[in-house]
């Protein structure tokens, strides 16, 4: 309880500093506050929502190295994008309505990965050699397809493509937040609800049936809430391959316990505190002289390999 109180105060010191470090005097004061207000809700938004879908994923697949990202999803959301520019051209793709894209995006991402990792983890499989495998491969298929179209777009067409496949965290459409923020919203009480009932699936597909658990409805009420909150998140700023290993890591570390009460909410905490105080240092500091979603991305890599290489896979 203790840990978790002092990332919640970290948390709000990061949260004040980002709105008000700065912060000049006159008429522009107000409107400085809304545009750092739309960013922090947006930062907010992603961090909550991968963090929070990373620690129900792992739950479901019993491994702390699957994520969604890793089986495959980013390679997927990249495809979806590629498909667009090139059935709409540049003209149709930008003036497509944010919001007719934004939902489309996450629908189809949603019932996509529903039917992706419920196929890979919905019967209770825990061969996770096999599993990273599939993920891969999945992978694997979903670029050589998004490369293969990419090659008869023309340059403007692909560039568009390129621009859209690379995670922003300063690009978030703030018509969008209301929408995502309520999804999240919806999500994060539905997982919470479930806290119980993950913690018995914790301990393994036969002692939670031994125990009375109805295994595939959780299991799959729990994908879907997963299904969600990636979706949302990959929409608003982009892929983001190894930022939800890294929270979900960082998560079991400081907070040790196997209680999803509280590893959820931590890692909502997490992953809003690492992207606020990654953009205000690269932001403010930093005058934009590195971009955080590399350093992420080098940084969850690296820890990747670290779990792997440390045998830690289960």
């Amino acid at each position: 309880m203790a840990k978790g109180a002092l990332i919640t105060v970290l948390l709000g010191l990061t949260a004040t500093v980002w709105m008000f470090h700065g912060l000049p005097d006159g008429n522009g004061r107000a409107f400085i506050l809304g545009l750092r207000a739309e960013r922090l809700a947006g930062l907010a938004l992603v961090g909550i929502s991968t963090g929070i879908a990373t620690v129900l994923f792992q739950t479901v697949a019993a491994n702390r190295v699957l994520t969604p990202q890793i089986m495959g999803f980013d390679s997927l959301y990249m495809l979806l994008q590629t498909l667009l520019v090139a059935s709409l051209g540049i003209t149709g793709f930008v003036s497509l309505p944010i919001w007719t894209k934004f939902g489309g995006e996450v629908a189809v991402m949603a019932v996509l990965a529903c039917l992706l990792f419920g196929t890979l983890l919905g019967q209770g499989v825990r061969d996770i050699p096999r599993t990273i495998l599939t993920g891969v491969i999945l992978g694997v298929m979903f670029r050589s397809a998004n490369a293969f179209i990419g090659r008869v777009l023309d340059p403007n067409e692909y560039a568009v493509v390129q621009q859209s496949s690379f995670a922003s965290f300063s690009r978030v459409d703030a018509a969008l937040l209301p929408v995502a923020g309520g999804l999240t919203l919806i999500a994060g009480l539905a997982a919470m609800r479930l806290a119980e009932r993950l913690d018995v699936l914790a301990l393994g597909r036969d002692a939670a049936v031994s125990l009375g658990l109805r295994h595939g409805r959780v299991v799959l009420a729990a994908l879907a809430l997963v299904a969600v909150l990636i979706s949302v998140s990959t929409a608003l700023v982009g892929p983001i391959t190894f930022f939800g290993l890294l929270v979900a890591g960082l998560t079991h570390g400081l907070i040790r316990s196997p209680r999803h009460a509280a590893l959820i909410p931590a890692s909502a905490a997490i992953g809003t505190l690492i992207l606020i105080a990654g953009q205000l240092v690269f932001e403010r500091a930093l005058g934009q002289a590195a971009f955080l979603s590399v350093v992420i991305e080098f940084a969850g890599g690296l820890f990747f390999l670290f779990l792997l290489v440390k045998g830690r896979i289960r």
